[in-house]
């Protein structure tokens, strides 16, 4: 069951990627597409420039001599350099028409081609998204599968198993020292972080949700940053390798704790050995142990900030720590569409004998 979890989270941050790549290639193709906009009214009017140049020389070709004849015809000097300089500044301008039609050409051509570029990119995240999707449902049907097929004993004999491993796991991290012993406050950001993530307990876990009525793991952690007026990676992979590392001894609140190999999970570090998190679907946003899920490292938004000389941390519900750490409910397995576009997804109430079932680590 473990591995399950672990597949389908693989997944979502995945689906996670591909769906912010795709916003940003949208915005990119929209910026693009007002940009080439632009640039063809443009050269509309470029084009009717010159047609107007094209149009006074044709007829100025039928009304006598040219200019530059009747400049040499002339029989007053001062009439023959008026012409001059009057010939002169036609050419001039009639080269700078032609010279921004050319330009204007070469900068229509190019912004289509990217355009084009922009929606062949469009059309293969979709594309993957789409993969990406259909992974996630196929996981967690597994897991609802497996769970089906489990009696009312297994299942509580099941949650009673990850409940030990999970406080014994806390029990040798505290007694290892990894986490040390000085107390830290947060700055004031990390500090907003750890106020909008705890205002989310209670909330439901639905994959690639960031809010405001339900939550993923690296979701909840992107928005509560956010709300603190720092923007960092959408998923737990980018949240890892682009945030700075920080040691687990030197934790304060706000910082954001990633699990497994791979990092494909995330929590909120809220102080006292213990995080914020959207644990799995059939769970709901909650207060766990910093080790019920195997510890990769932590990370830092705010590395320059300066701590808070005091600091309360926010108060939290008596039911903050309820619930599983991992679990599943039928209730939010994610349907697909045949036409793989994205469904309405909803948190279960978790009230189900599966939302009880975690994973036996």
């Amino acid at each position: 069951m473990q591995g399950l979890y672990q597949l389908a989270e693989e997944a979502t941050e995945a689906y996670n990627a591909t769906e912010a790549a795709l916003a940003a290639r949208q915005g990119e193709a929209r910026r693009l597409g007002s940009e080439l906009g632009a640039a063809r009214t443009a050269l509309q009017r470029q084009k009717a420039a010159a047609g107007r140049l094209a149009r006074a020389q044709y007829q100025g070709s039928r009304g006598g001599l040219p200019r530059y004849a009747r400049m040499l015809l002339a029989g007053d000097p001062q009439a023959a350099l008026d012409q001059r300089r009057i010939a002169a500044r036609e050419a001039a301008h009639r080269a700078a028409v032609i010279r921004r039609l050319s330009r204007g050409e070469v900068k229509a051509g190019a912004l289509a081609d990217r355009a084009r570029k922009e929606l062949d990119a469009q059309r293969t995240l979709a594309e993957q998204r789409r993969q990406h999707k259909q992974e996630v449902t196929g996981r967690l049907k597994e897991v609802e599968r497996l769970l089906a097929s489990l009696t009312t004993g297994q299942l509580a004999e099941l949650s009673a198993r990850e409940k030990a491993v999970t406080a014994g796991a806390q029990r040798d991290l505290l007694a290892s020292g990894r986490l040390g012993s000085t107390v830290r406050t947060p700055t004031a950001a990390g500090g907003a972080a750890v106020r909008y993530a705890a205002a989310q307990i209670g909330k439901p876990y639905v994959w690639g949700a960031e809010g405001p009525e339900s939550f993923d793991c690296s979701g909840l952690t992107s928005q509560a940053w956010a709300a603190a007026g720092r923007t960092i990676p959408r998923t737990s992979q980018e949240q890892w390798a682009q945030l700075p590392r920080v040691p687990l001894n030197q934790l304060r609140p706000g910082d954001l704790v990633v699990y497994f190999p791979k990092a494909t999970h995330v929590a909120l570090y809220v102080g006292d050995g213990k995080v914020v998190q959207a644990p799995r679907p059939g769970a709901r946003v909650k207060v766990s142990p910093i080790a019920a899920n195997p510890l990769l490292g932590a990370v830092r938004p705010d590395p320059y900030g300066t701590p808070l000389a005091a600091y309360a941390p926010p108060e939290l519900p008596e039911s903050a720590g309820a619930g599983s750490d991992e679990g599943y409910s039928a209730g939010t397995a994610p349907g697909t569409d045949d036409d793989g576009s994205d469904d309405d997804d909803s948190g279960d109430d978790g009230s189900g004998s599966a939302s009880r079932v975690t994973s036996a680590r």
